[in-house]
């Protein structure tokens, strides 16, 4: 069973929605978006975590006010046994308090908790609209040190995400890569999501018709399913991480053993996104 985790929005009422419908043994992650802050972020993942679930908040560098702030976070984490963040520069547009981008900050966590944190970082196989390609990959070659694996964005291409983690490879970047996956999604919505984000051609077919378009929709709604068949029998990926929307209703009860927190069928994960 290829290992899936679920990323989270910190949104009210996440939590009993998680007890209710995700099964212990399914790792989470928990976004940090602008105007949430990074203390809503916290506040699920350690409620969520003194819970029984493996928690991963996301920590975004332009939105830490301060490196008091940050060890006030990181001690946070180590009371309620959280072991790995997901370090991002962030979307904030002013930084709140000393950090820039995410490298300062991965550094800063590396010296506070003497290395201890494992922490992700994110990888764009299609690019990212501020930063040229070519320094992307070195950006990610100069914080492998302080990193242990890499999350992808939200990517709608098999091709380009195995070019994405081959070319990694290629140029000496050796952590794991886990691969960015929509769940299941009305279309329409995806498309205004995408938007959002910068996703690039890999979302062109949504406004295609043809045999692919056909394949991977189901009337309105996206579906994630032939995109994991494609990556899962791929070697190079550590996994799926499932960008949910908040929609948990469907996610399965068949998951992997205990020993294998992040097991999940991403395949049967369907319904509809709700708004956050």
């Amino acid at each position: 069973m290829f290992p899936t985790r679920i990323e989270i929005i910190p949104s009210p009422g996440i939590v009993d929605q998680v007890q209710n419908l995700v099964p212990l043994t399914t790792a989470l992650t928990v976004t940090c978006l602008p105007h949430h802050g990074i203390e809503r972020t916290m506040r699920v993942s350690v409620e969520l975590s003194m819970l029984g679930y493996t928690v991963i908040p996301h920590l975004a560098a332009r939105s830490m006010p301060s490196r008091a702030q940050l060890t006030d976070t990181l001690r946070d984490c180590d009371v309620a046994g959280i072991g790995e963040v997901f370090v991002i520069g962030g979307d904030r547009k002013n930084p709140a308090g000393p950090y820039e981008s995410a490298l300062p900050l991965l550094e800063d966590i590396a010296q506070y908790t003497g290395g201890r944190m494992r922490a992700g970082v994110a990888g764009y196989p299609e690019g990212h609209p501020s930063v040229a390609a070519l320094d992307l990959v070195d950006e990610l070659m100069a914080k492998q040190h302080l990193a242990t694996s890499i999350v992808t964005q939200m990517c709608f291409s098999a091709p380009k995400i195995l070019d994405f983690a081959a070319l990694l490879r290629r140029e000496g970047v050796d952590l794991p890569v886990w691969a960015g996956v929509a769940g299941s999604v009305p279309r329409t919505k995806l498309v205004n999501l995408a938007t959002q984000i910068g996703v690039g051609s890999s979302l062109k077919f949504l406004s295609r018709k043809g045999p692919l378009a056909r394949k991977l929709l189901s009337g309105d709604r996206y579906s994630p399913k032939s995109l994991v068949a494609a990556l899962e029998s791929q070697p190079g990926l550590a996994g799926i991480h499932l960008y949910s929307f908040n929609n948990l209703d469907a996610v399965p009860d068949e998951v992997g053993p205990a020993s294998s927190p992040t097991a999940l069928q991403p395949a049967l994960i369907r319904g509809a996104a709700r708004e956050y």
